[in-house]
């Protein structure tokens, strides 16, 4: 499958909340979440579904699509009408992100890199 989803995000203004509904709901063990991340909590899925955590900051939900060149992908999205939200950024020595939106304005992500 050429750019299969490898990641998400649940991105809002209380952590503890989100944490707490995704948990007591669908059974979710997240870690603690980490201050200098954005209260970022990782997903323990053990092995199981798609990778992703919870984090602090403005509403949003995001997919993030493996790519082998995040910058490539970026200029085919504006070259087909979509938009760069993020430019390709560095998060780790093996992570690579960008986000996009598309024309209708869904905001996705591109990943390159880690075990995501």
């Amino acid at each position: 499958m050429a750019s299969p989803v490898v990641w998400f995000e649940i991105i809002g203004k209380d952590t503890n909340k989100l944490r707490a509904f995704y948990g007591d709901v669908f059974g979710w063990k997240l870690a603690p979440p980490v201050p200098e991340m954005g209260n970022y909590s990782l997903l323990d899925n053990d092995g199981h579904g798609i990778p992703g955590g919870i984090g602090e900051g403005p509403d949003r939900i995001t997919v993030y699509l493996e790519v082998d060149e995040p910058q490539a992908y970026l200029d085919k999205v504006e070259k087909a009408g979509g938009k760069t939200v993020m430019p390709v950024t560095q998060v780790t020595d093996q992570v690579t992100i960008a986000m996009f939106s598309d024309p209708d304005g869904h905001v996705m992500g591109l990943l390159k890199g880690g075990s995501a």
